[in-house]
């Protein structure tokens, strides 16, 4: 038996939260809404705010904790939180929903607290993105014995197998990690592992991510914070700049580019950008850092000019920091 049913948006049992979307009804709202209020500060959160955004709605994020997408590296946050700002979206950190009442007209009321007060805003729509939960209740799971974790998620070992032989797991039921290209990778080495030649593991030291806000993240590999607790020293090296296309259209767009180091043996543990066409990039570059290139070999390959992505193979100016 493999269990392979994902995960759904999560809503938190706030009073009103009936009133509330998610990334699911988004897709089926009968009309564009002119004022939008999302909550969270993850992926689907900056990606719906630049969505939207886009599209002319007044947009407000709120999230609870200090800067959005926790879990990327500390610049990368900060480079996307500024450029979100710049193109007219509002950002509520410290920030979150007590209440949700809904009037006559369909308007939403919001009850807001941040640290100092509790206010009152008003929105056309409310849209929930707090992360997803495993998709793993009412399939008899707990009465046949199989264990999950605290969130729910299935638990398996590396070969995907649950505590209970003849049954196992792949993708976002796991609660691992929530990417559609692991699903697929865990699930073909299951297939292997159950109807090839030997068992197979998903090999996920290495896994690159995108976020598609505006501009977007590509990023693979360790963020400067991770690095220091797996590594003595690192050597950081950064560049913040206007691209081409930005400078020839007037624009005020940023991109920022960053490698992280390792001081000892100089293999490249992480690459981040924020920036027109970061995810295409960052593809590219996932293939070298799995592979063990050093910032020598960044250094040794020739310039693609003119492109943001060359920056990477010249950047020379480095910080170094110890643990």
């Amino acid at each position: 038996i493999l269990i392979a049913t994902g995960g759904q948006p999560f809503l938190p049992a706030i009073p009103g939260i009936e009133h509330a979307i998610t990334s699911n009804e988004v897709f089926d709202l009968p009309q564009m809404p002119r004022r939008v209020l999302i909550v969270g500060g993850g992926y689907i959160a900056v990606e719906f705010a630049g969505i939207l955004n886009g599209l002319g709605a007044e947009v407000t994020l709120c999230y609870r904790g200090e800067q959005i997408l926790r879990g990327f590296d500390d610049d990368v946050r900060q480079h996307l939180h500024d450029e979100m700002v710049k193109k007219g979206i509002r950002l509520m950190l410290h920030s979150d929903v007590d209440r949700i009442d809904c009037n006559s007209d369909g308007v939403r009321e919001v009850s807001l607290t941040s640290v100092a007060e509790t206010t009152r805003h008003n929105f056309d729509a409310v849209l929930y993105a707090t992360g997803r939960v495993p998709n793993s209740a009412n399939l008899g799971l707990h009465e046949i014995g199989v264990a999950l974790d605290k969130a729910g998620g299935v638990q398996v070992n590396p070969f995907g197998q649950t505590n209970v032989p003849s049954i196992h797991a792949v993708g976002d039921v796991t609660n691992r990690i929530a990417l559609t290209p692991v699903a697929i990778r865990e699930g073909a080495a299951l297939a292997t592992t159950l109807f090839g030649p030997t068992q197979t593991q998903a090999d996920l030291t290495v896994v690159p991510s995108a976020v598609f806000s505006l501009p977007p993240i590509g990023t693979v590999g360790l963020s400067e914070t991770e690095a220091l607790k797996q590594h003595e020293k690192i050597d950081i090296y950064q560049a913040n700049f206007r691209a081409m296309r930005q400078t020839l259209s007037g624009g005020d767009e940023r991109t920022l580019v960053k490698l992280i180091v390792d001081s000892a043996s100089q293999r490249v543990l992480g690459a981040h950008m924020v920036g027109a066409d970061a995810p295409e990039i960052i593809q590219g570059l996932a293939i070298a850092i799995r592979m063990g290139a050093t910032k020598a070999d960044f250094d040794a390959t020739v310039a693609l000019h003119p492109s943001a992505a060359e920056e990477f193979v010249t950047l020379r100016d480095k910080t170094t920091r110890s643990r």
